[in-house]
């Protein structure tokens, strides 16, 4: 099988091309300012960079490929960079997603797309909404959040219209190994610093915000399914299944460090507008695919830690 993964320099791209490598599938991945570094990448991967906000470049790397599977990763998916640059973002996520539809319907291709759409399209939710399901209203609280809706609703528009077999993924907070500039990324590097003497205190945001938690190597075979057994023109949330206040998060990772440090609120780590509370209810996903999670929440912030402890 031929895939074809945009975004492959990114944090969820690598992990997901070393998914279908072990499945002996011919893997070509997309890269623009990755941010992982490329050598990590397994080089039996084919990669080729691409904008893909360059229609025609863009049709040339698809009329290569011809796939079978598209993975769309490709985005600028950082909310605090979407406030600083909302255009570039909206382009992106908005145009680029444009751009790989109209290609696929141009160049006349059959592939079953997975669109890597975000919970931060739901936006504000209360205690007594969560889990949230996939008939809750959108009222995205940053531009980021509102390129995502933007890119769910062009995903199902071509669906509608042309017949494309798109399944569009609501992917929650995510993590493990090699993430960057999340909040379990950055206080386990932290922690790190902190051991190997680079830090004195460990700077924080808000504490008080709730999230769930997905291993990385749990969501990428929910990819696998999504395309496997979702139903085509279908969203789905892909949430981890335990909620967690981020003070308890970093308290289970101070239990797994020798270190001894002063906890410090930084105000440059408060965004201008934070979920209170993020959940999702996954039922439809694993009703429709059989998708569980497996990887408990020791194993990912302990895996990152030593990620870290080679790295820094």
């Amino acid at each position: 099988m031929k895939i074809l993964i945009t975004g492959a320099g990114g944090f969820m791209g690598k992990h997901l091309i070393d998914f279908f490598l072990e499945k002996d599938f011919e893997v070509c991945g997309t890269y623009y300012n990755p941010s992982s570094n490329l050598s990590e990448i397994n080089e039996k991967a084919e990669l080729i960079e691409l904008d893909v906000r360059d229609k025609s470049r863009f049709s040339w790397v698809l009329d290569k490929i011809k796939p079978e599977r598209i993975y769309h990763l490709a985005a600028q998916s950082l909310p605090t960079v979407s406030w600083r640059d909302p255009g570039y973002t909206m382009e992106v996520n908005g145009i680029g997603t444009i751009n790989l539809f109209e290609n696929v319907r141009s160049l006349n291709l059959d592939p079953k797309i997975l669109v890597a759409c975000s919970s931060a399209q739901y936006g504000y939710v209360t205690e007594e909404e969560v889990p949230v399901k996939e008939s809750k209203n959108f009222k995205p609280l940053h531009p980021y959040g509102v390129s995502k809706v933007c890119q769910e609703l062009l995903s199902y528009q071509y669906f509608k219209c042309y017949g494309m077999k798109s399944v569009n993924a609501r992917i929650f907070n995510t993590t493990g190994p090699g993430k960057r500039n999340d909040v379990c990324s950055d206080f386990t590097k932290r922690i790190v610093e902190i051991e190997k003497g680079k830090r004195e205190f460990l700077p924080v945001g808000n504490l008080e915000t709730k999230r769930p938690i997905c291993d990385v190597r749990d969501l990428i075979e929910a990819f696998w399914l999504a395309t496997e057994k979702g139903k085509v023109g279908e969203s789905y949330n892909l949430s981890g299944d335990k909620v967690y206040m981020i003070k308890e998060l970093l308290d289970k990772m101070k239990a797994m460090s020798d270190a001894k440090f002063e906890v410090k609120q930084d105000k440059n780590l408060i965004r201008p507008t934070d979920e209170p509370i993020i959940f999702g209810d996954s039922g439809k996903f694993i009703k429709d695919t059989g998708w569980e999670q497996k990887i408990g929440i020791e194993k990912t912030l302990g895996d990152m830690l030593e990620y870290w402890r080679k790295d820094v």
